[in-house]
């Protein structure tokens, strides 16, 4: 019987566990895949813990497969699902976990694999490149505009730095002072995160504050944020609730969930306008330390569980 990396019930670390389950059966507008690759990311913890997205109905069944971001070889479609057939290299969003030898992916938010993306690279786009393409789509700045990005050590901070660059912005990137030269590196003006990182904002590089913030924290952070803004309009988050940046006078990044937006950030992959910044990788059988690395925030960039090639 084919591996998942599930959890068993709503808590900690201890609720995880490598077990063998039934392959998966693709209902209407489903693809069944072998997973080559899986990305990691906050919410796969977060969910463990009892976090629901918006939208999400129904009571949790466990066990339950933990991840949301898959790249593998199509083996099977369901009904109604169009453009692809089996042995296609392709990349999406899980419809029930990811740290699998074999998952579901939603039809409608799965794209084709280009030849020269590699399956890594691929499972680390769906989440965390796609976020950060969405919200800045939502900003809609013009080049030589200044954003400020909270987080940008991390998967979802680390692809808006680099788009943000190749759209013509200035960026500045908060980030813990490990991570200085990684976001340096991708363009960005460092500001090291901790208390007083505003302060440090407009003495380093915004002394009139910034046209934009893309907040990947939330907390106290996103506060300190939208005082840096000159029209808080342009205060979005991907890291707090709703009603916390709505009081601030901002919003959620709108995600658009559509292959369309999975093609456009594999695009600029391949050619050489995005690094998904895959810094570590972990075999299925140690996806516990793959997502420690990840709910203790010591990740730089993205990590990936790489699954190896079935029978």
């Amino acid at each position: 019987m084919p591996k998942a990396y599930v959890f068993t019930r709503y808590g900690g670390p201890e609720t995880e566990a490598l077990i063998e389950v039934d392959r998966p059966r693709p209902g209407p507008g489903e693809v069944l895949v072998a997973v080559r690759a899986a990305g990691v990311n906050p919410v796969d913890w977060k969910q463990r813990t009892g976090f629901r997205r918006p939208g999400e109905d129904g009571e949790q069944t466990f066990p339950a497969v933990l991840g949301n971001e898959v790249a593998g070889v199509v083996e099977e479609t369901g009904e109604s699902v169009t453009g692809f057939a089996p042995g296609d290299e392709v990349f999406g969003t899980a419809v029930a976990g990811g740290y699998a030898e074999y998952a579901l992916l939603a039809g409608g938010i799965t794209a084709h694999k280009p030849a020269g993306l590699s399956f890594t690279d691929a499972a680390a786009l769906p989440v965390a490149a796609a976020t950060a393409y969405d919200g800045l789509r939502q900003l809609g700045l013009p080049a030589g505009a200044t954003l400020l990005v909270t987080g940008a050590g991390g998967g979802v901070g680390v692809a808006a730095v680099q788009i943000a660059r190749t759209e013509g912005l200035r960026v500045i990137g908060v980030a813990s002072e490990s991570k200085k030269d990684s976001v340096e590196a991708l363009g960005a003006v460092h500001v090291p995160s901790g208390p007083g990182w505003a302060e440090r904002a407009r003495a380093a590089a915004a002394p009139e504050g910034v046209d934009a913030v893309y907040d990947l924290v939330g907390g106290e952070v996103l506060t300190e944020a939208a005082d840096l803004l000159t029209d808080r309009a342009r205060l979005i988050t991907a890291g707090a609730t709703e009603d916390a940046v709505r009081a601030l006078g901002g919003a959620r990044v709108v995600r658009a969930r559509t292959a369309a937006v999975l093609d456009a950030v594999a695009d600029l992959v391949v050619r050489g306008d995005l690094d998904p910044l895959v810094t570590r990788t972990y075999p299925l059988e140690q996806a516990g330390a793959a997502l420690r690395e990840v709910e203790n925030g010591h990740a730089r960039g993205k990590v990936v569980i790489e699954v190896g090639a079935h029978a």
